[in-house]
């Protein structure tokens, strides 16, 4: 092996961090940054013994591996500095260094929550029969996050080639492992997991190396996962705030006789390596970095535009609407079913992933039989809601289609961090580098007796998060030809199914049927009133107004994010008055959102709009109470009558 290379790599990174915090105290940065200063061997020696065809999914102290992969270094500066010309636009700055160019998948800056997303590029390689891994690196502080055991279990029970990589520098921020880890060899934990595990000497890049040498020999001969904890140290405080008052100056004094530059550096004149030769590596090193900013500033103040930020919020898609030449009758279970056989027929990247979905056929039976027509595309997880959403994510980012199935929508919690902090803005992040091409099915919604824990309607919790789609059909045939739409939309889409339907039999199209997301479905009748809604309470509205549907257009909602304002701009200036019907209760909600738009109208009066909403309190689970709390079929056709009448 040639050790100059490695030595340079960690030159690089030091002085490159020096530089940052130099800039950084100079005013220089707008922003926080995170250094890694004395932690260069783990990073070096782990990214030498890596193939370049395996994926990183560093920490927010993603500085370093991103210099050991190869990244320009001139554009690190510039994300840095917040110009366009950085390796993100400048969009991501110094926590998100996405560099798909040499296998970077850029680092989350929700500790540990990168770890399923390593977990899912494993996943995409073993499906692809790739012959690479995927390494999840994760500092001492994100040991004590649920998702890395999660993690770790379906790794070792689905024959992951996901490399575990700890960076154990003692530290979370401020508290020390000592003090909030129950446990002075993390890596022991592994063992539970059936996952072969080692501790090694971070600061010893060439032990780095080793390991990692070892353990990606390991798991592509044996499947397995394998977990590294390097044992390191900062130098510098957990951010550029950091004083660092929670530490011994004895302590850091320890530490810093351990440089793994020094030492390395030492073993190399010890192996006889000149030192003429070693002062040309440290000389071309901070040459590099010198070079490097100054061409950076002088484009620093070149930031991305306006439009292009608007323009990265969702990745490029098409979707259309097209009717196919024959209907059929279908629960709105069966109609799914129908989109989901559809999808994995045509997309053979497309899998099915959650709780029961193969003999069981689902919580509400929606999969159904389709473990036997696909076998190895219905893939049955542990109860990991976090891990495997975001599993989901890291997949669809390597190009395949996950779908993912959630048992409640009231689960979505958990869920939560991988598809609002993930799915939602890795093209954003990435500056286009990633997509997130995905489906997260979940059922929402009362009127089945499930109480307070498995009836909310908590679509309403992702109405504010630019980058996701949210639908939610109303009927068969829109759940068919819009779960097939989503299919195709390049973009994460939340589908939610509301489980009062499922047994509701309506008109569904065929294979060729489709339905564009982002638009409304208008059902245009009489000019007297709007009804506007969606999923149950908006077919719950068609059918006990049925004896006044001359007199009344509805529009389905479908998508209620983005919502399609113009239609409801449109309708709403030709029928002046409108009924907002939702499961949810007000605040917050999608009908609220449709009565700002419809109240900034100029044909806008006080008492023209309506909604009926649930009562702001959680359901209750016996029949009568359930029924007082969600919005009644009595009230509205009440609310509607009196309205046409006004």
């Amino acid at each position: 092996m040639d050790y100059l290379p490695l030595y340079s790599s960690m030159l690089l990174s030091r002085q490159f961090e020096e530089k940052i915090d130099e800039l950084g105290k100079n005013g220089r940065i707008y922003g926080t940054y995170h250094l890694s200063i004395g932690q260069e061997g783990v990073h070096s020696g782990a990214v030498a013994a890596l193939d370049e065809k395996d994926w990183i999914v560093p920490t927010h102290r993603c500085h370093g591996y991103n210099i050991a992969r190869g990244s320009d270094i001139k554009r690190m500066f510039s994300e840095m500095l917040g110009s366009e010309e950085g390796l993100c636009s400048g969009i991501g700055g110094s926590m998100h260094m996405t560099d798909i160019s040499t296998h970077n998948f850029g680092s989350s800056a929700v500790v540990g929550a990168g770890i399923s997303l390593a977990g899912g590029i494993a996943l995409s390689m073993k499906r692809r029969k790739e012959d690479a891994i995927s390494v999840a690196i994760f500092g001492d502080g994100a040991s004590s996050r649920g998702t890395l055991y999660e993690m770790m279990n379906m790794a070792s029970i689905w024959g992951l080639p996901l490399l575990f990589l700890l960076e154990n520098n003692h530290y979370g921020m401020s508290a020390s492992s000592d003090r909030m880890i129950s446990t002075d060899s993390i890596y022991s934990r592994a063992d539970g997991f059936s996952i072969k595990a080692e501790k090694i000497d971070g600061n010893d890049v060439l032990a780095v190396y080793d390991a990692v040498s070892r353990a990606r020999k390991y798991m592509l001969s044996e499947g397995k996962p394998y977990f590294i904890e390097a044992e390191t140290y900062r130098f510098c405080g957990h951010s550029r705030s950091d004083k660092r008052l929670y530490r011994a100056e004895t302590e850091e004094k320890e530490w810093k006789a351990k440089d793994p530059i020094m030492r390395f550096r030492n073993y190399l004149l010890s192996h006889d390596v000149p030192e003429a030769e070693i002062e040309k590596a440290e000389e071309e090193a901070y040459g590099k970095i010198n070079d490097a900013l100054s061409e950076a500033l002088k484009t620093c103040d070149k930031t991305i535009s306006h439009e292009k930020l608007q323009r990265l919020v969702y990745a490029s898609y098409t979707t259309e609407e097209k009717h196919g030449a024959e209907l059929h009758k279908a629960s709105y279970r069966e109609a799914i079913r129908e989109a989901l056989s559809d999808i994995l027929s045509s997309n053979p990247s497309a899998f099915i992933m959650g709780e029961d979905i193969g003999v069981y056929g689902g919580c509400f039976g929606v999969t159904g039989e389709l473990y036997k027509r696909f076998p190895d595309r219905i893939l049955e997880t542990p109860v990991s809601e976090e891990a495997f959403t975001g599993m989901a994510v890291g997949a669809a980012a390597m190009g395949l289609l996950p779908i993912v199935e959630v048992m409640y929508g009231d689960f979505s919690t958990l869920s939560s961090d991988a598809l609002v902090n993930h799915a939602a803005k890795l093209h954003f992040m990435s500056a286009g580098q990633l997509k997130c091409p995905m489906i997260y099915r979940t059922p929402i919604g009362g009127g089945t007796g499930h109480g307070s824990q498995h009836t909310q309607s908590l679509e309403t919790m992702f109405l504010s998060i630019p980058g996701l789609f949210v639908v939610a059909p109303s009927d068969s045939y829109s759940a068919k030809a819009l779960l097939k739409s989503a299919a195709m939309m390049n973009n994460p889409v939340l589908f939610f199914e509301h489980k009062a339907l499922y047994n509701d039999i309506s008109d569904t199209g065929d294979e060729n049927a489709f339905l564009p997301i982002g638009k409304a479905i208008v059902h245009r009748g009489g000019s007297e009133l709007l009804v506007i809604g969606y999923s149950r309470p908006f077919r719950r509205a068609m059918i006990v107004l049925n004896d006044f549907k001359d007199r009344i257009t509805f529009i389905d909602l479908a998508t209620i994010s983005p919502l399609d304002e113009e239609t409801l701009r449109d309708e709403f200036k030709h029928i002046q008055k409108a009924l907002i019907v939702e499961d949810a209760p007000l605040e917050g909600s999608a009908g609220e959102s449709v009565m700002r738009i419809l109240a900034s109208e100029p044909s806008y009066k006080p008492g023209s709009v309506r909604i009926i909403s649930a009562e702001n309190m959680p359901i209750p689970v016996p029949r009568s109470l359930e029924m007082s709390v969600l919005p009644s079929d009595e009230k509205i056709r009440q609310d509607a009558i009196e309205m046409l009448k006004a």
